[in-house]
């Protein structure tokens, strides 16, 4: 098991937003000193920490052509992803191919291994046990497909578990699956190198947002100032875009996420006077960055728009689009307004629980959550208004693929042969 890394980059500090009760991390890199509690970058360096080594920030690939296809995708290296969460653990197996890379294999399964941690600072067994259960199918998958490099992380529950080295030191031992504890800082770059593909080319400021199971990373980047230091917008090839990470104009990662919120103010029954206390809560922990970045005096006649790479915006889009049933390829890329948004939340503040459980995008795992997601979204919404968000189906997973295959396409050698950042199944 790695732990995140203290090499120099974007400070970290905690800070506690008056009346929030909860701490949010944030980072910066620029001229100041000192302890901060938000990140606004001076045009970040071009590298983050991950695991004991610093890599090269890629942007992802264009992602048009990754559904799963079993039959293979011709020959090559094969890679894997894999994101442990707070609410699901997700595996992706991918091979390069000429638009970015096409993904073999996949899964999915909602594990909540972050049940209760927020309370007893501890991943319950029962959590464990199912996380273990998912993860055996994932070791499975890799060793089926041979594959030859990974990147394998853990986040936010992991993060504050005081067992969690112990469990992912048991999950080395038993499954050979060596799991890394991300940054914040990681996180949230990754996120945003796994969905850049689908930023407005002609936008000038994006807030990318990833609303979690326990945490909720937001990434403001500024296009307009960067092309003005000599950069360039968001480009759909896999080697172009690591130019997009430096547009990073601030970043942070709240302490809440679904499963977290539904904890501290329920999840079930949720009446419109409980969502507004969530949203309250929310945008507390929000504003003492909106303060220091200040970002809303920049978006005046500016082109901006949000993405979102979540999935409560994914459920959003589904439930707005009326899908008989969950449909990536509807989903992923799609537009929606704010207005829709709202109409969405409003419709399942008029719905009971069954009356959630039985939306085909939503369903029985989800529908104890989902309200505690649009109450993230809300309290984004109302502090940065932008009539114009974009759904990404795509994320940490993605940026994961997609820095691998960009270390393995640079000069200067081969990072294959660096054993951390391997698949050690034969060693095991």
């Amino acid at each position: 098991m790695k732990v995140p890394s203290q090499e120099p980059g974007p400070q970290s500090s905690d800070g506690t937003p008056a009346g929030s009760g909860a701490t949010a991390t944030s980072g910066l890199s620029n001229a100041a000193s000192g302890p901060t509690d938000v990140g606004v970058s001076a045009r970040a360096p071009l590298g983050f920490v991950s695991g004991h080594t610093r890599v090269n920030n890629t942007p992802a690939a264009d992602m048009s052509d990754d559904q799963p296809d079993r039959r293979g995708a011709g020959h090559g290296p094969t890679y894997a992803a894999l994101d442990l969460g707070t609410n699901n653990c997700r595996l992706l197996v991918a091979r390069p191919s000429r638009r970015g890379f096409k993904v073999i294999d996949a899964f999915s399964r909602i594990i909540r291994l972050g049940e209760g941690v927020t309370a007893t600072g501890q991943l319950g067994e029962t959590a464990m046990t199912r996380t273990m259960q998912a993860l055996q199918v994932c070791a499975a998958k890799m060793a089926r497909h041979k594959v030859d490099r990974s990147r394998l992380v853990a986040t936010e529950a992991c993060r504050i578990a005081h067992n969690a080295p112990a469990f992912l030191d048991r999950v080395e031992r038993d499954l050979g699956l060596d799991i890394e504890i991300l940054s914040h800082e990681d996180e949230a770059r990754l996120a945003v190198s796994g969905c850049a593909s689908l930023i407005d080319a002609d936008a000038d400021l994006v807030l990318v947002f990833d609303i979690g199971g326990g945490s909720s990373e937001l990434i403001w980047l500024d296009f307009a100032a960067h092309a003005g230091a000599g950069g360039r917008g968001p480009s759909r090839t896999l080697a172009d875009r690591v130019d997009v990470q430096n547009a990073i104009l601030a970043w942070t990662s709240l302490p809440v996420g679904v499963v977290t919120l539904a904890e501290r103010l329920g999840g079930r029954f949720i009446a419109r006077p409980e969502f507004e206390d969530m949203v309250t809560y929310v945008s507390n922990l929000v504003a003492p960055f909106e303060a220091k970045a200040g970002v809303n005096g920049m978006m005046h006649n500016r082109r901006v728009h949000l993405l979102g790479t979540s999935g409560t915006v994914t459920t959003v889009a589904g439930v707005h689009l009326g899908l008989p049933h969950y449909d990536r390829s509807r989903v992923d890329g799609c537009w929606i307004t704010t207005s829709d948004v709202r109409s969405v939340t409003n419709k399942l503040l008029d719905s009971n629980y069954d009356q959630r459980v039985a939306e085909p995008c939503i369903g029985r795992e989800r529908a104890d959550l989902v309200l505690a997601g649009c109450a993230i979204l809300e309290a984004l919404l109302r502090t940065w208004p932008s009539e114009r968000l974009r759904v990404a189906d795509r994320g940490l997973r993605e940026g994961i693929l997609a820095s691998l295959m960009s270390e393995d396409t640079r000069p200067g050698g081969d990072p294959r042969r660096d054993p951390t950042r391997d698949l050690r199944r034969d060693q095991r």
